[in-house]
């Protein structure tokens, strides 16, 4: 029986509500308009339409692999952070709305300054980097990832965004300590693996079964990162420059912490939309125990 596009994704949504599914109707409207081709824009223009056959079919396939975990970014390939559409492959964590706050915090920060330059280690898609870049344009910025999956997947992003001419990515180890020649940096972003070795397999299907675990897993207390980049990286900050961590639930205080142990003064702790304690930042107060 011939369906329309509207209603289709009507179906969608209410199989996804049923579900419990938290973005029912975003990801409803992402999975239609991505099997047939369309923008959001034409899906809503050609909402009255009747979908081909092999389109819904491909709906419904893309629907029964999602309620079997996999989730909607890997599927589509793509996903929206801060604004920006970003390339999205299974060598990089989905970007969450949480880590808008470690974004808006950084972008806030970068754009006081004159010319910045910026550090976004660990960053996965380039997520954050990208957005301080995009909303500060005075800032150069470079994407730090150990993977080289990551790696190419933030410079496709880098170039999807139009920032090549002020964003870099390299290959970097946030557990070792940074080459010299990388020089200085005016702020650090870091949205590090901080999930405790432990809880890892009981995590979501969606996260545990498909998103990179060299990305999740924070050793055995969910901390070594927070450890490694404040002992290592922070010659790689210049005095009076900033650090910016998102943090797990109840690791802002043992984070606040190990960077106030570190020589970070002026330690702020943000909460996400949740209320939940979400990012950590301090000022590099002095580089010299």
């Amino acid at each position: 029986m011939a369906i329309t596009y509207n209603n289709l994704y009507m179906d969608i949504r209410q199989i996804f509500r049923a579900r419990d599914i938290d973005a029912a109707t975003l990801e409803a409207r992402e999975l239609v308009c991505y099997a047939a081709g369309k923008s959001r824009e034409e899906l809503s223009r050609d909402a009255r339409l009747y979908v081909p056959p092999e389109v819904e079919a491909r709906v419904r396939e893309l629907v029964a692999r999602h309620l079997a975990g996999e989730p909607v970014a890997y599927l589509i390939g793509e996903w929206e952070f801060y604004g920006l559409p970003l390339d999205i492959s299974e060598s990089v964590l989905i970007p969450r709305t949480d880590t808008e706050v470690l974004a808006e915090q950084a972008i806030a920060y970068v754009q006081t300054l004159e010319k910045p330059r910026v550090l976004d280690l660990c960053a996965g898609s380039g997520c954050v980097g990208l957005a301080v870049a995009a909303h500060g344009p005075k800032s150069m910025v470079v994407l730090g990832e150990i993977s080289e999956g990551a790696i190419r997947v933030c410079r496709q992003n880098i170039r999807r965004n139009g920032l090549t001419g002020r964003v870099v990515a390299i290959q970097a180890d946030a557990l070792a300590k940074p080459s010299p020649h990388l020089g200085e940096f005016d702020c650090i972003v870091c949205n590090p693996p901080y999930i405790p070795h432990g809880d890892m397999a009981g995590l979501d299907v969606s996260v545990r079964d498909y998103e990179p675990h060299l990305a999740l897993d924070g050793g055995e207390d969910g901390l070594d990162f927070y450890r490694a980049v404040c002992d290592k990286w922070r010659q790689a900050l210049r005095t009076g420059g900033r650090l910016y961590f998102e943090v797990g639930i109840g690791q802002a205080d043992d984070v606040l912490r190990i960077m106030r142990a570190a020589g970070f003064g002026d330690i702020q702790v943000i909460p996400d939309t949740a209320g939940i304690p979400r990012v950590v930042f301090g000022t590099l107060c002095d580089r010299i125990f």
